[in-house]
Order: structure tokens, then C-alpha cells, then sequence
């Protein structure tokens, strides 16, 4: 038995096909997938390979065909959308590659928002010496986002590189127990992408945190404990090769 095998699954896909309708061609299929509580993934492939795709369905946004995905031992096949959703914002912590912000909130209320629908979330944040907002400006403040000129700015004054900083400020608090993120260095310069790449580690590491991580930048992946390289698992991908 592997080490991997040994320690708790933070995701297991198991025969997983996943089709946009069903009758269209497959886009994943996917007969197994682990990934263990802890660890750092970092996941490669072309554009449109359905890689974005594949952490929707981690995430229980979409859900499968067929074949069952698990996350922290619960069988997102078994819930409905409404506890998806609840089961989402409890547990997962998602840095979209739109970034998905509130625009008409505040930078300190985008990153907190999580904790509005979590109250797991928000009792981890609060647990701290500064309470929910002292969380919010400590995860700033290593972005490089806590200037008093910002925190207060709505997410539409802000650039693209600073939305990206809060969308990854937002995902980490409250400690979930997974993180995933979706190309969430792409619009951030060397010194930034640097700064971020550290916090996320940081954090991931107070807290056990598993983190899977999609991007583009190859540079990136040795600071990982392992690479996915989603045509090497995707059967439906390698049909099309």
C-alpha cells in the first residue's frame, strides 16, 4: 500500500464521464483520480482540455454522468444543488479564473462574504486574537492589499491584478479544508505571483489544507508535491489525440 493510499482522500473520482449534454461527446472521462488531505496538485493541459471543467466538478458545480466524486469522504453525487452549495461554501474555497467578485461590495466585504453563508467558515475566522475582519486584513496585508485606500474601494474600482488578490483573499478564509484554483496567478506580475504563490502555501500548511491548482505557468509546478497532467488521466481527451 502507497503512502497516498494510506492517508485520508481529500478528492477520489472514481469512473467519472462527464458530457455538456448526453449526447454530445464526452469532454472528461476520468476512471480514477486521488488526491490525498494535504497535498498540493498542480494540474496541466492545453486550452480546452477541461480543466476547468474537472474543478467544477471537484467543487460539486457540475455534477457527472456517471461515476462518483467524493470530497472529504461525502458523495457529491448524493447531495442536491441546494447542498452542494451548502457543502461548497462550508468546505471549499474557489479562486475562479473570472474571479467572480461582488462588485458593488467592498474589498474587505468581498473576502469576508464567505463567511455570511458559512458559519463554520466564520467561527474559524473569528477564533483568531482579531476577530473575522483582523483575518480579512492579515490575508490582505500579505497581498499586498490592506492599504486603507483599498480596503474600503468597491471590487469595480479596482484593477484586474488586485480583483485576482481578493478573489484568492476570499477563498483562503476561514480555513476550508480545500482549496482549488483556477489559473489564479495569470494576471499578476512576477513580485505578486510570488507573494501569492507564498501565502497560499502558508496558509494551506496552518491548516492541512489540500490545494489543487490549474495553470499555465510551467514554472510553477515543482513547487508541488505532484503534477496531473490531465491527458494522461482523461480517456475522453485522449479519444481526440
Amino acid at each position: 500500500m502507497t503512502n497516498q493510499e494510506k492517508t485520508p482522500l481529500a478528492v477520489d473520482m472514481d469512473g467519472v464521464h462527464f458530457a455538456w449534454r448526453k449526447a454530445h461527446a464526452p469532454v472528461l472521462t476520468i476512471e480514477r483520480l486521488s488526491i490525498a488531505r494535504g497535498e498540493r496538485v498542480f494540474i496541466v493541459g492545453p486550452s480546452g482540455s477541461g480543466k476547468s471543467t474537472l474543478l467544477s466538478l471537484i467543487a460539486g458545480i457540475l455534477v457527472p454522468l456517471q461515476g462518483t466524486i467524493r470530497v472529504g469522504g461525502v458523495l457529491l453525487n448524493a447531495l442536491n444543488s441546494a447542498g452542494r452549495d451548502r457543502f461548497r461554501a462550508d468546505h471549499i474555497g474557489f479562486i475562479h479564473q473570472m474571479f467572480n467578485l461582488i462588485p458593488y461590495l467592498s474589498v474587505r466585504e468581498n473576502v469576508t462574504l464567505p463567511c455570511r453563508f458559512s458559519p463554520s467558515r466564520r467561527r474559524k475566522s473569528a477564533e483568531g486574537p482579531d476577530g473575522l475582519n483582523g483575518q480579512a486584513l492579515h490575508l490582505l496585508e500579505k497581498l499586498g492589499m490592506n492599504r486603507s485606500d483599498l480596503i474600503d474601494k468597491p471590487a469595480t474600482e479596482l484593477s484586474v491584478g488586485q480583483q485576482q488578490r481578493v478573489a484568492a483573499a476570499r477563498a483562503m478564509i476561514g480555513a476550508p479544508e480545500l482549496i482549488i484554483a483556477d489559473e489564479p496567478t495569470s494576471s499578476l506580475d512576477a513580485d505578486h505571483r510570488a507573494a501569492f504563490v507564498r501565502l497560499l502555501f502558508n496558509e494551506c500548511d496552518r491548516q492541512a489544507t489540500t490545494l489543487v491548482f490549474v495553470s499555465h505557468d510551467t514554472t510553477l509546478q515543482t513547487l508541488f508535491d505532484r503534477t496531473i497532467r490531465l491527458d494522461d488521466i482523461n480517456v475522453a481527451g485522449a479519444s481526440h489525440r
